[in-house]
């Protein structure tokens, strides 16, 4: 649901409608903070997130950071003060903190239905690439077979040390994000272990992740090695992240 530009009835029965869902308000206000301290956000524009967990965050223009929040609450409700303007009444009780943002005019209120379980598997850690290849290392390239998962070789621990079709061995070293120099420097520094420790083996090193940068790809190819794209979502999951990260009520 969105609405732009609603009267201060309409953002009052808006905000009362969707209680418990994220909802967003942006627009001019001001924000008091009573509790283990006191402070005075004075009015401006900013955008004013409630999430489904009582949690409250204001953000301004500029920074990562919000410039007032509330990390957990244990009442909300909305109300109108003697100027019959929108207050929306977030408190706390142990400790007993109280958030009150005034809402002075509103340019935009959005009220949205987040589904957690597919924000959690569009972003894959590390550690569920490292499971997803365990399962299924053919993933990165036909024939592959599973040897050891982190194994120590004095330099570090290779993620995933496996053979390929032929019986070359095969070290991959696994970035749940885009990989740079410093990744092709860990990987020829475990590949470089396995063949002095193994001259007669030939060893391949594949360096798997979402994507690289252009340097460290040129490097990665000067030295012999591989890049294999992979993550831990599946293609058809990766398809889904424009239409179904979240739903508008």
């Amino acid at each position: 649901m969105i609405l732009e530009h609603p009267s201060r009835e309409a953002l009052e029965l808006f905000l009362q409608q969707h209680q418990g869902l994220f909802v967003q308000i942006i627009g001019l206000c001001e924000v008091v903070y009573v509790g283990r301290a006191a402070s005075l956000t004075e009015m401006g524009e900013y955008v004013v997130m409630v999430k489904p967990d009582g949690s409250i965050q204001v953000h301004g223009a500029r920074g990562v950071k919000p410039i007032n929040w509330q990390p957990r609450t244990d009442s909300i409700r909305f109300t109108r003060d003697e100027d019959d303007r929108v207050v929306l009444m977030a408190e706390r009780f142990k400790p007993d903190e109280l958030v009150q943002i005034t809402f002075h005019r509103t340019q935009l209120a959005i009220a949205l239905e987040l589904r957690d379980e597919k924000i959690f598997s569009l972003h894959g850690s590390e550690l569920q690439m490292h499971i997803a290849l365990k399962q299924d290392l053919q993933v990165l390239e036909e024939g592959l077979m599973l040897l050891e998962h982190e194994l120590p070789v004095g330099v570090g621990d290779i993620d995933i040390f496996a053979q390929d079709a032929v019986g070359n061995l095969v070290v991959i070293e696994v970035k749940r994000s885009k990989a740079n120099q410093e990744a092709v420097h860990q990987l020829e520094r475990y590949v470089q272990a396995v063949r002095a420790s193994l001259p007669n083996k030939t060893v391949r090193g594949f360096l798997a992740a979402p994507s690289i940068s252009k340097p460290a790809h040129k490097q990665l190819e000067a030295l012999g090695l591989e890049f294999k794209e992979f993550s831990a979502l599946p293609q058809e999951d990766k398809a889904l992240v424009q239409t179904d990260l979240f739903a508008l009520v």
